[in-house]
């Protein structure tokens, strides 16, 4: 009896080593699976005024899921949503404006509903020590001052457009540019006096501008909402970059940055 004990106990314990070998190579395969499915690349289309932002949580999100590469796609809100209804190729939409992302939804090209993860509000960009003297929108009226303005078809110029006609103010620009790093370009190079942009990105460019507070920037404050794509190509990695975003992390980037919190 005790022979056959021994036996039944060592025939148990090779039972149990053998089951438990196949419970790790399951949970082996699973992690291997669930890590190949993020794998690859993920392609994000994001306002202009998330550049800065976005490129430090691409490079946090590509060292927490290895073998993941982020590729962004910066510019005007409006001429990305016409990009993705177009049939480009692209994993997440982040827009500076409901309004640019109903182009999208309304196209019933997005899966489930669009979340805002983010605010944004204006300042004045003026050239280094403000030599023009800018203290308030009415200043941009100056005689002689040359002021650049976003097309009003993106959200900057949306946004540009309500603070002045809260302020009762017309403003003949020089120029009106595709997207806000286009009118903020102008100033940094001397070839406008003054911009109506977003305040992320005054900060963002240092001391190449100085940024000028207006309270009429409490009325056009911008949401900033994103969205998974239906045809993503990387489904996996797109939910989870959209998980980091706005996550506590995420969101400490982009207060960082200057954003205000949803």
């Amino acid at each position: 009896m005790t022979i056959r004990y021994a036996r039944r106990t060592r025939r148990t314990l090779q039972a149990t080593g053998a089951g438990a070998a196949v419970l790790l190579l399951l949970s082996a395969c699973s992690s291997s699976s669930e890590s190949s499915e993020s794998a690859g690349t993920v392609t994000v289309f994001a306002a202009a005024s998330l550049q800065e932002s976005f490129t430090k949580l691409g490079a946090r999100f590509e060292k927490e899921h290895p073998g993941t590469k982020v590729t962004f796609s910066f510019g005007g809100s409006d001429t990305l949503a016409a990009n993705i209804t177009g049939g480009a190729p692209a994993d997440v939409f982040a827009a500076a404006s409901p309004k640019t992302m109903a182009i999208v939804t309304d196209a019933e090209d997005v899966t489930g509903t669009p979340a805002t993860f983010a605010r944004n509000e204006l300042q004045i960009a003026t050239l280094p020590g403000n030599p023009d003297g800018i203290s308030s929108l009415k200043d941009l009226t100056k005689s002689g001052l040359k002021v650049v303005l976003c097309e009003e078809t993106v959200p900057c110029g949306a946004a540009a457009r309500t603070a002045l006609r809260t302020a009762g103010l017309d403003v003949t620009p020089v120029s009106y540019e595709q997207d806000v790093k286009g009118a903020l370009t102008k100033v940094e190079l001397k070839e406008a006096d003054a911009a109506l942009v977003y305040r992320t990105d005054v900060r963002a460019a240092g001391d190449k501008v100085e940024g000028v507070d207006f309270p009429e920037s409490a009325e056009a404050v911008n949401d900033y909402p994103i969205a998974q794509l239906r045809n993503a190509p990387n489904p996996t990695a797109a939910e989870a970059f959209i998980e980091l975003v706005r996550s506590a992390e995420g969101q400490k980037v982009l207060t960082a940055s200057g954003f205000l919190r949803p």
